[in-house]
């Protein structure tokens, strides 16, 4: 309906530079704009519910929906991270590199240069327990597909080292909703959630800060206002703790492979 407006305008106005008409009456309608449909994310519960269910099926995207969850990583950020963004030693990431299909063309480009997007976040524990094992699940992939192999330096990637499609990555997301059971929303809407989740697990609000990425300490106290109960605590300790001793285990036959 705008576009049809703003077309109209514009042709009604030559007209009246042309003197063909006197007045421009499309100038006069006025439009109401549709009301955005505001994002309905996940509470702490439904966030913990959805991991608790991806770690114990042993999906292999389970250390990308810890970011996404956790640190807010958007999908294009964290199916274009590469190992050389990852300081797990120092427990550490930075956010350099996309990957988009653009135009029939899977694209793994660097995000746009900003302040933000530049900044080194920190990584709580289980983000890094999450990658730790997502490093040992990889290297068991590699020796399993043998010449098949397509050598990156992507973090996740399908069973033969190519890079995970973003619809792919889509419906994934939405298998694991159902079965974890709980409300399927869009991986974007995860970020909404970031901050909870963060409070939940007791992460420093400092620390929160730089992950939020914040420039006033007072809005991320601001937002740590609103915690969820022990109970949600108490599960998501648990979890991070199950990844932890998960990651020191090797893998056993039936755990969940890439596709």
């Amino acid at each position: 309906m705008n576009d049809a407006r703003t077309v109209l305008r514009s042709a009604l106005g030559n007209a009246v530079v042309e003197e063909l008409i006197s007045k421009n009456v499309a100038q006069m309608i006025k439009v109401q704009r549709a009301r955005r449909k505001r994002p309905d994310p996940w509470s702490v519960e439904e966030a913990c519910s959805f991991l608790e269910n991806a770690r114990a099926m042993r999906d292999y995207l389970y250390g990308a929906y810890v970011l996404v969850l956790v640190l807010g990583l958007r999908k294009g950020e964290v199916l274009g991270l590469t190992w050389s963004d990852v300081n797990l030693d120092a427990g550490e990431l930075r956010i350099q590199h996309q990957l988009q299909r653009v135009r029939r063309r899977l694209l793994h480009s660097d995000t746009a240069k900003t302040e933000a997007s530049e900044a080194v976040l920190p990584l709580p524990d289980i983000c890094l327990a999450a990658l730790r094992r997502r490093q040992q699940d990889q290297a068991s992939a590699k020796t399993a597909a043998g010449e098949s192999w397509t050598a990156s330096d992507f973090v996740f990637t399908t069973r033969f080292g190519t890079p995970i499609e973003p619809r792919n990555f889509n419906r994934e997301f939405n298998r694991r909703c159902d079965r974890a059971g709980v409300r399927t929303i869009r991986v974007h809407d995860t970020r909404h959630t970031c901050a909870s989740l963060l409070a939940a697990m007791d992460v420093h609000p400092r620390i929160a800060m730089q992950i939020l990425r914040h420039s006033e300490i007072a809005v991320t106290m601001e937002v740590y206002t609103h915690v969820p109960s022990d109970g949600t605590r108490r599960a998501l300790r648990k979890l991070g703790k199950a990844l932890d001793r998960a990651s020191k285990r090797k893998p056993k036959k039936g755990d969940r492979q890439e596709p």
